[in-house]
């Protein structure tokens, strides 16, 4: 399981991303400061880190330096959003900087691209009775295959990898078909349907008014 460290001193923040990097599949350890994450660190080893700036303790500039010789990546999350800010993150390491507030699909993408970026990406993803190979894109209900486009694979991705969370029919037009929503929901919500009634989630995926779909679990 991919490991992943939040340093985030707003615990209804650090609980909330909590919440959706579990659902996704990550296994996610909480600090609340720079001293307590610098002591979890050097017990354990993780994958990815996500770091707040204002930190109480050490801030996270003291904390990046610490983290460095480890190689292991962060994305910084914070409310200071200046290019100065920015550009100091990243030149000291970062390897990418969300600023708050952010969008969780968002989060959950960056995570995912610095992931796969340092070759360290999730191959299965299970959703009840059902896993997703993500290196051999496949899908499977137990020891049967779900036979499923490219189009739909990548939608159940998103879903699988956004549990509970409602997704925005141009978030997915944009996605998965990688360009600009022109407003026509009816591509979305035909492969939508189709992947409803291949997977039998007709109760699970679940149509959101005026905005889009969740896929519950």
């Amino acid at each position: 399981m991919i490991k992943i460290l939040i340093v985030e001193d707003e615990r209804a923040i650090n609980d909330l991303i909590e919440m959706n990097l579990s659902g996704a599949g990550y296994g996610c350890t909480c600090a609340y400061d720079g001293i307590q994450a610098a002591d979890i660190l050097e017990k354990e080893r993780f994958d990815l880190i996500l770091l707040d700036i204002m930190l109480p303790g050490a801030d996270g500039y003291e904390l990046l330096e610490y983290i460095k010789p480890m190689e292991i990546p962060v994305i910084f999350l914070t409310a200071k959003g200046s290019t100065e800010d920015k550009v100091k993150g990243l030149k000291l390491g970062a390897d990418d900087y969300l600023v708050k507030p952010f969008e969780i699909v968002e989060l959950l993408a960056r995570v995912e691209t610095i992931l796969r970026r340092a070759g360290k990406t999730q191959t299965e993803i299970i959703v009840d009775d059902v896993t997703i190979d993500t290196k051999s894109r496949s899908v499977r209900r137990g020891s049967k295959a779900i036979q499923l486009t490219m189009k739909e694979y990548e939608l159940l991705l998103m879903f699988a990898r956004n549990r509970n969370i409602a997704l925005f029919r141009e978030t997915l037009y944009e996605r998965v078909w990688e360009s600009d929503y022109m407003g026509d929901s009816r591509t979305v919500d035909l492969h939508v349907q189709r992947l409803r009634k291949k997977m039998h989630w007709e109760n699970k995926i679940k149509a959101i008014y005026k905005v889009g779909y969740r896929l519950e679990d």
